[in-house]
């Protein structure tokens, strides 16, 4: 098995005639990732890559089957390819793109909530069940199959625990990267009670960075609800107050949002914290 994306997941690219489409629709392709049509308004009976192209999510999915669906639309065109695609029926939205107005997060959000839908990003380098599905930018290269479960707000960061773990021979069963906020659809949260639940994942690894709230809430549920073990490691230890660190919801307001609150939290919560990349792979391999 795997969380949120595996051999079953048939995917819908939106604006897949871009640039970016084009490019991603080729790495998913070359990965392995099922992609049954692409959506860009005025380009049906075109393809790309071998792909179908159609000029909705709802054309599309009269034709072929799609359970999942990734946007390269422009930002200020996401909120309406996200109801299209959530009105055709796809259950899983993963919006690549960042600048989308926060007043359309929250009107994609509510949406999705209300039909059951989930919504991974804005902003999010996407998801990779290593030898079953890519859906989003991971470069495949660093990522091996095997059972641990990853999950980070950074991209950037998800590749470079996960490249650090492979290259000590330690698979994972999925790697989530959510997107650097400061609204997100699926949490670090989410994830985690989605990896206790997974029987492939058997431990939990949770990256996370200064600023917000969602590290703690994660470890208020770690403590109440995770029976598999969870490394954390938290990055921005040496950030200054009230300054903005590449994403925007990464920024400390006095106590709250520090490294360190973050780290205590997780510590009694029972997770096990880690400072660098090498010293989660020393935890994970103590695990047995």
């Amino acid at each position: 098995m795997a969380i949120l994306a595996d051999r079953n997941t048939r995917v819908l690219v939106q604006g897949i005639t871009g640039k970016s489409g084009i490019l991603q629709t080729r790495s998913l392709i070359d990965y392995g990732t099922i992609v049954t049509a692409g959506v860009t308004p005025g380009k049906a009976g075109t393809t790309v890559e071998g792909v179908p192209v159609f000029n909705s999510a709802a054309e599309a999915l009269e034709r072929v089957e799609a359970n999942a669906a990734i946007s390269f639309v422009p930002p200020l065109f996401a909120k309406d390819a996200a109801m299209e695609a959530m009105e055709a029926g796809i259950k899983l939205i993963v919006l690549t793109m960042e600048g989308i107005p926060n007043h359309d997060v929250l009107d994609i959000l509510a949406y999705a909530s209300g039909r059951g839908v989930r919504v991974l990003g804005p902003g999010t380098a996407g998801i990779i069940s290593p030898g079953k599905c890519k859906l989003g930018a991971h470069p495949a290269r660093m990522y091996r199959e095997g059972k641990v479960g990853v999950v980070s707000k950074s991209g950037a960061l998800s590749y470079e625990v996960s490249k650090t773990l492979t290259d000590a021979g330690i698979g994972q069963s999925t790697v989530v990267a959510l997107g650097g906020g400061p609204i997100w659809g699926t949490t670090q949260l989410d994830v985690i009670k989605l990896f206790n639940e997974d029987p492939e994942t058997e431990a939990i690894v949770l990256l996370g960075e200064i600023g917000g709230g969602t590290e703690t809430a994660a470890a208020e549920y770690i403590a109440g609800h995770v029976t598999k073990p969870v490394v954390s490691l938290i990055v921005g230890r040496a950030a200054p107050e009230g300054r903005s660190l590449g994403h925007a919801g990464a920024i400390i307001r006095g106590r709250a949002g520090t490294a360190e609150s973050k780290m205590k939290a997780l510590e009694e919560a029972g997770a096990l914290v880690a400072t660098t990349p090498a010293r989660v792979v020393e935890l994970i391999r103590k695990l047995g």
